[in-house]
């Protein structure tokens, strides 16, 4: 009882350094996305963005990811991607990996993981936006 005791004392005192010490982590990749015009209630689902990896840049294709805003004509965002080993680790289904979030201005952030661990997390770069994951998640692959 006193090893189990000890054991989760020493594990509840390094965790939080664990966690502390990944947020300082640089990001693996960085992505951008743009997007054109939405209309009140409908949302758009995005259709193209840029992944940057090792220096060379990727055209992807992203579908799934909703924006709410009325009257919006451009749309970017762009954001980190975490523990992404190789390029093909980045194709995926990604679901919500942290809850959103307001940014200054009215903006959204959004943090979403793959079945590969790949972690992207988004800011939209333009006021008032808000982000929500479709129903099944957000698909984002590399344009073959």
């Amino acid at each position: 009882m006193r090893r189990l005791v000890f054991a989760l004392g020493v594990l509840s005192l390094c965790l939080p350094l664990s966690v502390a010490s990944a947020k300082k982590a640089p990001p693996d990749a960085t992505i951008k996305l743009s997007s054109g015009s939405v209309a009140a209630g409908i949302g758009v689902s995005w259709g193209s963005g840029t992944l940057t990896f090792h220096g060379k840049s990727y055209p992807i294709s992203v579908t799934g990811l909703d924006v709410g805003s009325a009257g919006a004509s451009k749309i970017t965002a762009s954001g980190s991607v975490y523990h992404l080993k190789s390029i093909e680790d980045f194709d995926g289904n990604y679901t919500a990996a942290a809850a959103g979030a307001t940014v200054g201005g009215g903006g959204g952030a959004l943090a979403m993981k793959n079945q590969n661990g790949v972690v992207v997390k988004l800011v939209s770069t333009t006021r008032g936006l808000k982000f929500t994951l479709g129903a099944s998640g957000v698909k984002m692959e590399v344009k073959k």
